[in-house]
C-alpha cells in the first residue's frame, strides 16, 4: 500500500517512544528510573475529579458544541483576562483535545504550503512536524546557553522574510525550562509588530515558575501585538490532568472560527463531562497548583545540584517548567548514542536532545518522586564517569 507522502516527512515522537520503552521494561520487571515523560506524578486534584464525576452522574455524556462547553469557554476567557491581561471573550476561545491539538488546529488553519514558521531551537519536538504536515517551512533559529537558550530580537528580525507567517514562542520552555523576562518579551513583541507577522505563545507551563520568575503573556502588551497573538494552553501540567486531554486556543475570532471548522470535521467536541473538571480547575481553589509547585521546586534543586556535580555535565538553572537540559558534549557522545547506552546499561530513561534540535544535550524531567531522582542520578553519574 502506498501511503501519503506527508507521512514519510514526519518523524515519530522520540519522547513517546522512549517513555513507552521505559514502561515496557518496567512491565518486564526491570527496575527503570524514568526521566522521560513530561507528566506530573501527582494524581489529579480531588475537587477536579469530583466535578467530572458529578457531570457524569448528571448525564453530561452527549455530544457538545465543537468549540467547547459555553461555561468552560467563558471560564477560560475570564482566566485569560484576570491572570494574563488578555481581553478575550468566549467567542475568542476554542477547547481542544489537549494543548498539542490547539497548536495543530492553528497550524492547519493558518499555514499554507510554502509559508515560513520561525521556531527557536531547542524547541518542543512537535512544532516543526505540525508545520511539515501543513506544507509549511520551519525556519529553525539556533540558540545556546550564552543567551539562556532564548532567541534574541535581532535573531528573530534576521530570520523574518516575506514568506514568514508565524513565530512560535514557548515560555516557560520545554525542553530547557527557561523563561523570557518581561523585557525580552517586550523586545520580541516590537519585532513582531514591525514585521506584521503572527505569534503563537505556548503557555502550558505558565504556572510552574521558580525564584521569582515572572510570566508575561505577549499579547497583553498593547492592541497591535494583541491582534497578532494566539495563546495555546491547557490543563495537563499545572493541574496534573495529562490523560484528560483538555487544552485551548485563544485568538482573533476569524481564526478561532476556522479552527472550529477543522475540529468539527476531525474530532468534534472534547469529552463533555471532562470539561466540567476543567471548569472546577479554573474556578475553584488553586492550592493544588501551589502544592505541586512546592514539590517541583525541591526536586529541581536536588537534580540541578547533582547534575552539575557530575564531571562532564553542565546545566544552566531553569526558571520554569519541570525539565533540565544539560550539555553532554564533554562525554564525547551525541544525544541518541548517550540515551541508548544509558537505558541499556543502567536502566535510566532520558530524552535525546536531537529530538529538540540540540544534539549535544539531553532532557530530564523531574516530574517524578525524589527517591527515583536520587537513584536515577546515582546511575547517571556512574554512567558518565565511565565515559570520561
Amino acid at each position: 500500500m502506498k501511503l501519503a507522502a506527508r507521512v514519510s516527512q514526519v518523524k515519530p515522537s522520540l519522547t513517546l517512544a522512549i517513555a513507552a520503552k521505559a514502561k515496557a521494561m518496567k512491565a518486564e520487571g526491570i527496575d527503570v528510573c524514568s526521566f522521560s515523560a513530561g507528566e506530573p506524578d501527582f494524581d489529579t486534584p480531588a475537587h477536579i475529579k469530583a466535578a467530572a464525576a458529578k457531570a457524569l452522574a448528571e448525564g453530561k455524556t452527549k455530544y457538545g458544541p465543537a468549540p467547547g462547553e459555553p461555561k468552560l469557554r467563558e471560564a477560560i476567557a475570564q482566566k485569560l483576562k484576570s491572570d494574563n491581561g488578555l481581553d478575550y471573550k468566549a467567542e475568542n476561545v476554542i477547547v481542544t483535545n489537549g494543548g498539542k491539538h490547539s497548536l495543530y488546529n492553528l497550524i492547519m488553519a493558518l499555514i499554507d504550503p510554502g509559508d515560513e514558521v520561525i521556531i527557536p531551537a531547542p524547541y518542543w519536538l512537535s512544532y516543526p512536524e505540525m508545520v511539515t504536515l501543513a506544507g509549511g517551512v520551519s525556519v529553525i533559529v539556533n540558540t545556546d546557553a550564552s543567551t539562556g537558550y532564548k532567541i534574541t530580537p535581532e535573531q528573530l528580525r534576521q530570520a523574518i522574510t516575506p514568506k514568514t507567517k508565524l513565530f512560535v514562542l514557548n515560555s516557560p520552555s520545554n525542553p530547557t525550562g527557561m523563561v523570557y523576562t518581561p523585557e525580552e518579551i517586550k523586545a520580541l513583541a516590537q519585532v513582531i509588530v514591525d514585521a506584521d507577522i503572527y505569534v503563537v505563545s505556548d503557555e502550558i507551563y505558565e504556572k510552574i515558575l521558580y525564584d521569582g520568575a515572572e510570566h508575561l503573556s505577549i499579547g497583553s502588551l498593547g492592541q497591535e501585538i494583541f491582534e497578532r497573538t494566539f495563546i495555546s494552553n491547557g490543563f495537563a501540567k499545572a493541574y496534573s490532568m495529562t490523560g484528560w486531554r483538555l487544552g485551548y486556543l485563544a485568538g482573533p475570532v476569524e481564526i478561532i472560527k476556522a479552527t472550529n471548522s477543522i475540529q468539527g470535521h476531525s474530532t468534534s467536541n472534547v469529552c463533555t463531562f471532562a470539561q466540567y473538571g476543567a471548569i472546577a480547575a479554573l474556578e475553584e481553589s488553586q492550592d493544588c497548583v501551589a502544592e505541586m509547585l512546592q514539590a517541583f521546586t525541591k526536586r529541581r534543586q536536588v537534580m540541578l545540584e547533582r547534575i552539575n556535580a557530575i564531571p562532564g555535565l553542565y546545566c544552566p538553572k531553569p526558571d520554569g517548567a519541570f525539565y533540565l537540559f544539560p550539555d553532554i558534549s564533554k562525554t564525547g557522545l551525541k544525544s541518541l548514542e548517550f540515551c541508548d547506552a544509558l537505558i541499556e546499561e543502567h536502566q535510566v530513561a532520558v530524552i535525546p536532545g536531537i529530538a529538540f534540535g540540540a544534539d549535544n544535550n539531553i532532557r530530564l524531567s523531574y516530574a517524578t518522586d525524589l527517591a527515583t531522582i536520587e537513584k536515577g542520578l546515582d546511575r547517571l553519574e556512574k554512567f558518565v564517569r565511565s565515559r570520561i
